[in-house]
């Protein structure tokens, strides 16, 4: 399992998250994701996000993802098709149990990288972003720019790959929510 001690600007990661998840707490929608941030605490983040009353599930896996890998040590429900998934969402909203509801879907195998260089890799970003005192929205972009130097562009490709993969089973789930209004 990764840690990564960002005591250095817990608070904004906090508030940012707290945002978002307050958002889906209250909005009637659905995320297509590879995972639930892998740079914040993951645990903490599902924790949240129950207390906020936003399921959280796994699309044909019982495993949360972590973006670059189909891999964590935490534990979703799992749901098995596009079609189940359009009827959580519509019985949801129907019984006017108003929020958002995620859908984790693990990057395709063959563009998965390995947990622990992966995890290694981002840890090594994160300190450095932290010793060159990058904070608030240039986190991200830092990032993602130096685990893909680091991993020599694999990643890059793979975050190319698992942004196609999401946009393709969220239309194969707007089609079938489309289907029951």
């Amino acid at each position: 399992m990764l840690h990564i001690d960002t005591t250095w600007k817990v608070k904004e990661i906090i508030e940012f998250r707290d945002e978002i998840v307050k958002e889906l707490g209250n909005t009637n929608v659905a995320v297509v994701c590879a995972d639930c941030k892998s740079i914040l605490d993951m645990g903490l983040t599902l924790e949240y996000l129950e207390t906020k009353g936003v399921p959280v599930y796994g699309y044909q896996t019982n495993i949360l993802p972590a973006f670059y890998t189909r891999e964590s040590d935490f534990k979703v429900s799992k749901i098995n098709s596009e079609e189940e998934i359009a009827r959580v969402l519509k019985a949801k909203w129907d019984l006017e149990l108003n929020g958002g509801v995620v859908i984790t879907n693990p990057i395709p195998e063959e563009f998965s990288m390995d947990r622990k260089a992966i995890d290694k890799t981002i840890l090594d970003a994160l300190k450095e972003a932290d010793e060159n005192g990058i904070k608030g929205k240039d986190t991200t972009p830092f990032l993602l720019d130096k685990v893909q130097k680091l991993t020599q562009g694999k990643s890059l490709e793979a975050n190319i790959r698992l942004v196609f993969n999401n946009a393709k089973l969220a239309s194969k789930i707007a089609i079938e929510y489309s289907k029951l209004a």
